[in-house]
């Protein structure tokens, strides 16, 4: 994700909470903005401190893990350079929860495999399942604050214990798990799931959710968002008023004519209603327009806009060449 400026009164109430732990004479903690997905299905931003260094080494040894193929990309015959590898990780699961993890992958990838473009697409994506076993069932701080266990990947609510503010905010030591999801023959896109059933995740370079919480599949659609077809999100938190230039992603727009999007204008969108400019949009109030008035890059639990679902269809269509390779001529006779 990426920010223009830096608006002062918008970082006031998490900011003060967390400077206000400095000792005296101690160095402010490094910050960086971090999405938190509502049970609503809104989605804001908070200000977190910044997780430390994740080293590979002096951590946990890596363990063997065993690889479960979940899909096969049929299309393809499941050629990872011809397909999209989508691999799962656990956190918190121990060899008898085994049995809940393959359910909670196998839920989500269902849920995931049943949105457009998805759906069309599903053919040409083999799953992967890293079965990472804990010592501990459970994530940090799940169901109270202070309760620590002993995962692999030290996945933990309230951002790891390091946001005071944001408790559904579910972190991971992301390097851990793309060590772990390195194992599957190939791996395009992590998705780590926590042992809970408590709501939760959020975005990164690996996206997170609770793996047995129905609603939390959601959260990885929308990071799929991001990082697969490179949108913005479309909400308008926590800034004020834009002055930048045209921004790079394809879904937002500084100019109030939609020019951006001019075959797409007053088309219906799979999302509800028609292609239109709507001011508010990648976390400004004003200067900025998204789409249409609510996609799945605004709130949870919504579709794809046009927009947004042509970028992730080119996005599928870069990665698997035999999308865009012409059929082969027949022979002559």
């Amino acid at each position: 994700m990426h920010r223009s400026r830096l608006i002062l009164p918008a970082l006031t109430a998490t900011a003060l909470a967390l400077f206000a732990q400095v000792p005296a004479g101690g160095a402010a903690p490094a910050m960086e903005w971090r999405e938190v997905f509502n049970e609503d299905g809104s989605i804001t931003q908070a200000l977190t401190p910044k997780a430390p260094a994740q080293k590979t080494t002096g951590f946990k040894t890596l363990a063997a893990a065993e690889v479960v193929e979940v899909q096969k990309a049929t299309a393809t015959n499941g050629d990872p350079n011809n397909s999209f590898d989508l691999v799962f990780v656990g956190d918190g699961y121990t060899a008898s929860d085994l049995e809940t993890y393959a359910a909670n992958v196998k839920s989500k990838w269902d849920e995931l495999s049943s949105i457009e473009p998805f759906a069309e697409y599903k053919a040409y994506f083999n799953v992967w399942q890293v079965n990472v076993i804990s010592n501990e069932s459970g994530v940090d701080h799940d169901p109270t604050k202070g309760l620590l266990k002993d995962t692999a990947l030290d996945m933990g609510f309230w951002c790891q214990g390091r946001d005071p503010n944001t408790e559904r905010l579910l972190c991971v030591n992301e390097t851990r798990a793309k060590e772990y999801a390195a194992l599957a023959p190939a791996a395009d896109q992590v998705i780590a799931l926590g042992n809970t059933s408590k709501y939760g995740g959020a975005g990164g370079s690996v996206a997170t959710a609770a793996g047995s919480n129905a609603q939390a599949g959601q959260i990885a659609i929308h990071e799929l968002g991001h990082s697969i077809g490179g949108l913005a999100d479309e909400y308008d938190y926590p800034y004020l008023n834009y002055t930048g230039s045209e921004p790079r992603e394809i879904n937002v727009t500084a100019d109030p004519t939609g020019a951006k999007w001019a075959e797409y204008l007053g088309k219906p969108s799979p999302d509800g209603g028609v292609i239109a400019p709507v001011e508010g949009a990648r976390y400004y109030k004003t200067g900025l327009y998204r789409p249409t008035a609510n996609s799945i890059m605004r709130t949870l639990g919504k579709q794809f806009n046009s927009i947004g679902r042509d970028a992730m269809v080119k996005a599928f269509k870069a990665k698997i060449p035999s999308l865009t390779t012409p059929a082969a001529a027949p022979p002559a006779n």
